[in-house]
């Protein structure tokens, strides 16, 4: 609370210069004393953490491609052996976002392996499957990253994704060697949807009225999270709900990568009013469809018929159900399902595309969504994330690398090349126009500026550069779009 660091992620990452015991002891000892400095306690027995990307310096010069090619060493991370530090020793080299983000990030991950798949890097790919594969054998889950303070809750689920995209240079052999994983990952995400009555709800599983089973976001912990307990105890004071309840749907909205955004705010305006454990969201239950029929393969790749068919039952029943809760066909778009009031979220989010990138929209939805996009998400120089501007760094006028992605493909599943292709365009130019205005590739963009590409603001840090999910989706669209290179 006395913010000794700027980044209220920089103490839970520090690395202790003397043990737990020892710290706690000469802590107790000195608090009390006249002229007792707390920072200079914390110089003396804690060593500050570097990220390697404040030390690179690129030359822009060369071009935005041998950046990349360059930023892949100075991402990776070799297996650790850090002891007494919050992060969880992985056992295979791994590449993370940047700046202060020094750590394997769960989601992030599916997109820099796009740019690792364009840069020919398997290998590294393999590394980072085996290591999600440890952490779900371990932990039983994938951690929001490898933290210790992320073991309450996971991300986005893309695990699945990254299978597909080993198998994809390796074969189908892949699904059967990971079969193992994806089912204790969808255990993790199944948790207690056995035992639940209608209008029930238990960590990341709901029963509707109507029997059917879907996914919310969730976080085992009630307490402020503690790369940013700071900021969540003075936010927990404008709150209404008690304080364990704020404490954890900030902690869900955290799960959810989208952190944080009015898509989640009750009163679509205000942190405070953050309702996210009270949605269905869109994408996750598209992620969990993918989950599912990702399994259903892994077994017809061993020639288990009968319980491939039961994950495609699985995964046809959550397709009727998202359709029926989260499609709004008033709007003609996807939306999230707030449970409790039994009503569409009026938020509308990019969220919507989905469906459409897993292939679940019928084409008369993927063509209200797109036009939806087209006339209310698109800008110079992508898509928003929302129609609002409310200073959280995923509203408007910010544009992210993932959303991106999911958006161009999800069109192109449906056809709708000229408007995937715009987005694509307008994404790459401003990625290229920022990196040469300033040698980085950064964490998101101001997409409705003409001017400065880099401005981009929100949220609870500042804006960081690295950056591997920007890297790796810039590298995949370059060789979807080579025109734009």
């Amino acid at each position: 609370m006395e913010r000794i660091y700027a980044d209220g992620k920089t103490f839970p990452d520090v690395v202790p210069l003397a043990s737990a015991e020892v710290i706690n002891k000469e802590y107790a000892a000195q608090k009390g004393k006249a002229g007792f400095s707390l920072k200079a306690f914390v110089n003396k027995y804690f060593q500050e953490p570097v990220a390697n990307t404040d030390i690179f310096k690129s030359d822009p010069s060369k071009g935005v491609v041998k950046h990349i090619d360059t930023l892949w060493t100075v991402l990776q991370r070799h297996p650790d052996t850090a002891k007494g530090t919050s992060l969880l020793a992985l056992p295979n080299p791994y590449i993370v976002p940047g700046g202060r983000f020094r750590e394997v990030y769960y989601w992030d991950s599916y997109f820099t392996m796009l740019g690792l798949q364009q840069a020919d890097k398997i290998d590294v790919i393999q590394d980072m499957v085996d290591n999600f594969a440890w952490l779900i054998d371990k932990y039983g889950h994938i951690p929001n990253g490898n933290r210790t303070y992320y073991l309450t809750r996971s991300q986005p689920p893309f695990f699945a994704m990254m299978v597909k995209l080993l198998a994809g240079a390796k074969g189908n052999a892949i699904f059967k060697k990971y079969q193992p994983q994806l089912l204790k990952e969808y255990a993790f995400w199944m948790d207690g949807a056995a035992k639940l009555k209608p209008g029930q709800a238990h960590r990341h599983v709901i029963k509707l009225q109507g029997g059917e089973v879907l996914n919310r976001y969730w976080d085992d912990s009630d307490q402020p999270r503690e790369e940013s307990y700071r900021e969540d105890v003075l936010e927990a004071a404008h709150s209404k709900q008690p304080k364990a309840e704020f404490y954890r749907n900030i902690r869900a909205a955290a799960e959810s990568g989208w952190d944080f955004s009015t898509r989640w705010f009750a009163d679509g305006k205000n942190l405070h009013s953050i309702q996210t454990t009270n949605l269905i969201p869109v994408d996750l239950n598209c992620l969990v469809y993918n989950l599912e029929t990702t399994i259903a393969l892994s077994y017809r790749a061993e020639g288990n018929k009968a319980k491939a068919a039961v994950y495609e039952a699985k995964a046809k029943a959550r397709r009727i159900a998202l359709t029926k809760y989260t499609w709004d066909a008033g709007q003609g778009f996807y939306v999230d399902y707030n449970w409790k009031a039994r009503i569409h979220s009026p938020e509308l989010t990019i969220a919507a595309a989905f469906p459409l990138f897993f292939n679940i929209a019928s084409n008369a939805q993927a063509k209200q969504v797109s036009a939806k996009i087209k006339s209310r998400f698109l800008h110079t120089g992508g898509v928003s994330t929302t129609l609002k501007n409310s200073g959280q760094q995923w509203d408007r006028p910010n544009g992210w690398a993932p959303l991106q992605y999911v958006t161009i493909i999800g069109l192109r599943n449906y056809k709708q090349t000229a408007l995937a292709k715009t987005i694509a365009t307008g994404w790459i130019k401003q990625n290229t126009t920022a990196f040469k205005q300033t040698g980085k590739l950064l964490e998101k963009y101001n997409i409705e500026l003409k001017g400065d590409a880099a401005k981009a603001g929100g949220g609870e840090y500042p804006l960081q550069d690295g950056f591997g999910w920007t890297n790796g989706v810039l590298l995949k669209l370059l060789s979807i779009y080579p025109q734009n290179n």
